[in-house]
């Protein structure tokens, strides 16, 4: 792993390399800030001072040349303007003219956004260095200062408007002939120019466009690239739009198979002759073969995506099969070797290894978004589909009823997506093995998010959980050196523990505990809602999918409204609260036990648990090292084995719970939820606190 200094050189356009944000001297600064202040040659408030006129002087020179090229691309674009009805052979020309001005563009666009990722990083390191928050201090002075040059890093006004000149200048000179239409006239149909969409890709990173799809790709946990590249062409021989499709659907039948079978694994076991509270074992079988197969999908993905989630498919199909066939053979054994091997063919980490690598990085963001929303649209279809299968027939003596129907329409469901994935899937092809890790690899997943919320996020990331270990900050204080050995990816779960920061021990507990609590309620549901209400099979169904229905709008607000108003750790902590308000209103206190109180309360605790996972993941990706950001066992590995065991433990506890009487069922489950989700409050405040 290359330190960020070293990448920042290699980066930078080499005859504007004196205007640059001068990092190497700023992160010396920082070192003899902290060298002075322990001996005592300086006090805190002059290093506060000093540091902050260096700051402004480093952003007054970005921004002065910023406006001066700004400037000189304006006046080459009115001169090019100033040819009136040129000929049919002076257009080409022209055409070239206008593209090489955007090509200019597109240079000014990256030094912005590498200067902007600079000045973040040398902001956090010196929060991580003194335990102050001069990042809040520094941004909250300038931010809406009116002499402050720090907007103009982040407002685009100008720059869009040059932008908008070349593209509204090339497209008439390509319709140049018989046409006197704009692309005013038809905004529906955007012009395309290779290099207008390389610009217009350049400016969404630097804009707030994308909070609502950054805030839903941060909940997939897939990485992003720490540096833009001046040029990033996008790879065909990888890319294939209906593979990544196969992908998302891939993720939309798992969480439908994972939640098809709540409403009715109640009746099933019964039906067994087992306990309505074995549906605990018999949901979380499916979690437990997960914390397995999450690994070897992971290790597999290295090498293929094509085999993985065609075994995944096979093996879907055969468990669904043989959780249907349970009920003829009247064997719960057979039940849970089903769920089990439907388990065993989770996919989900091979789906979100092809978004990491074969996706090119201007799609990324909406691929991963694409990959929420089609867990999430799971989620919420899961338990209406088993609503709407109320039938109960023979067929071949083969019983098809409401408890069989879910295995048999995944298994239909499976067998057809397996067709669809042999004739569409197209393997991407890899170079050499070398070439295939340098894919692997990405960079820490925090900078493009920090261009892209503007100005209130990407400077505003406060030094709580944006906090990191100097392995996981890509820097050094000594030497910008370091060997491709010493830095390489995880190479076991034990090393990739070793890697975690206090700080990403508390996300992974908060991680932990908001999967347990959400898991109680929604595999506990069918039996507490037929015990206390007499609820129907389809009443219960309707529950659950108007809580997944709330996924998206939920992600909405909070992606592209409160994200903006609060710091994340303000979210985080408030969120956390508020999934403890909905478990303490979920207690069998007072008698009766009434409908609206189960509903409220689930519903407040389900939405806020929503919430908390957006933020808590947003900033999971940011605290964690950039080692963890690649190779088989990476960040997105260890959240996913950390939710798989909460559900394992939730659906255990259940089970358990179930020998003490449905009666006491419910408060029994929850206590152990409010134990975890108090813990990750404390867990909360005292790290955070710490880190001050």
């Amino acid at each position: 792993m290359v330190a960020f200094g070293k990448k920042l050189k290699e980066r930078q356009i080499q005859e504007w390399q004196g205007y640059y944000i001068n990092y190497k001297l700023m992160k010396k600064k920082v070192r003899q800030y902290a060298q002075q202040i322990e001996v005592g040659t300086q006090d805190r408030r002059h290093v506060l001072k000093d540091f902050s006129r260096m700051l402004d002087n480093q952003i007054e020179k970005i921004v002065l040349f910023l406006l001066e090229q700004q400037g000189l691309l304006s006046s080459r674009i009115a001169k090019l303007n100033e040819l009136q009805q040129p000929d049919i052979s002076e257009i080409f020309q022209l055409q070239e003219a206008y593209r090489e001005v955007g090509r200019d563009l597109l240079k000014l666009l990256f030094f912005i956004e590498i200067n902007a990722i600079g000045l973040r990083k040398i902001l956090k390191k010196f929060d991580k260095r003194f335990g102050y928050r001069f990042t809040d201090y520094y941004v909250k002075t300038r931010a809406n200062h009116p002499y402050s040059q720090l907007q103009q890093v982040f407002k685009h006004v100008g720059l869009g408007a040059v932008v908008g000149a070349i593209s509204r200048n090339l497209h008439e000179l390509q319709e140049h002939q018989g046409s006197y239409l704009s692309i005013y006239d038809h905004p529906a149909l955007p012009f395309q120019d290779p290099v207008v969409d390389s610009m217009k890709a350049a400016v969404d990173r630097l804009s707030h466009s994308t909070n609502f799809l950054s805030f839903l790709a941060q909940h997939a946990l897939i990485m992003q690239e720490e540096l833009p590249t001046s040029e990033e062409p996008v790879d065909d021989q990888r890319y294939h739009f209906m593979s990544l499709l196969l992908n998302l659907v891939n993720t939309f039948l798992y969480m439908v198979n994972t939640y098809i079978i709540v409403p009715t694994a109640d009746d099933y076991s019964m039906s067994l002759g087992a306990a309505a509270t074995v549906c605990g074992i018999v949901i979380g079988s499916m979690a437990v073969a997960q914390v397995f197969s999450s690994v070897y999908f992971s290790a597999w993905s290295n090498k293929s995506y094509f085999k993985p989630l065609v075994f995944s498919s096979i093996v879907l199909f055969i468990g669904n099969a043989m959780y249907a066939l349970a009920y003829d053979f009247n064997s719960i054994a057979i039940l849970l070797m089903g769920r089990l091997f439907c388990g065993l063919g989770s996919a989900r980490a091979v789906n979100r290894r092809y978004i990491s690598d074969c996706v090119p990085l201007k799609l990324r963001m909406q691929a991963s978004a694409g990959f929420v929303s089609a867990s999430a649209l799971g989620m919420a279809c899961g338990p209406a589909l088993a609503g709407l299968l109320q039938t109960n027939f023979k067929l071949f003596k083969l019983t098809f009823n409401q408890e069989t129907l879910p295995g048999w329409v995944m298994s239909l469901a499976w067998l057809i997506y397996l067709v669809w994935l042999w004739i569409s899937f197209r393997e991407p092809y890899r170079e050499t093995e070398k070439s295939n890790t340098a894919q692997e690899s990405t960079a820490e997943p925090v900078e493009n998010d920090a261009l892209e919320k503007g100005l209130k996020q990407p400077l505003l990331l406060n030094s709580e959980g944006k906090q990191e270990i100097e392995d996981g900050d890509g820097d050094f204080d000594g030497s910008d050196e370091a060997s491709e050995e010493s830095r390489g990816p995880a190479t076991s779960i034990g090393s990739a523990y070793r890697l975690l920061t206090p700080s990403v021990k508390v996300q992974l507990l908060i991680y932990f505990m908001l999967k347990y609590a959400m898991e109680v309620l929604l595999s506990e549901s069918s039996v507490v809602t037929t015990y206390y209400f007499g609820w129907s099979t389809s009443s219960v169904a309707i529950f659950l999918a108007c809580l997944g229905l709330t996924v998206l709008p939920v992600n909405v607000v909070v992606g592209s409204y409160i994200s903006n108003m609060f710091e994340d750790r303000q979210i985080l902590l408030a969120s956390e609260i508020m999934v403890c308000i909905g478990i303490l209103l979920s207690f069998h206190i007072i008698s009766p036990y009434t409908v609206p109180q189960y509903v409220c309360s689930g519903l407040i605790l389900f939405v806020s648990a929503e919430v908390l996972e957006g933020v808590n993941l947003s900033l999971l990706s940011r605290v964690m090292s950039s080692r963890l950001s690649r190779g088989t066992y990476n960040g997105g590995l260890l959240s996913t084995e950390a939710g798989t065991l909460a559900r394992v433990v939730a659906d255990g506890t259940i089970t358990l719970a179930g020998y003490l009487g449905e009666s006491k069922l419910l408060n029994v489950t929850l206590l152990p939820s409010l134990v975890i989700c108090v813990a990750s409050i404390v867990a909360t405040c005292f790290t955070y606190n710490s880190l001050y």
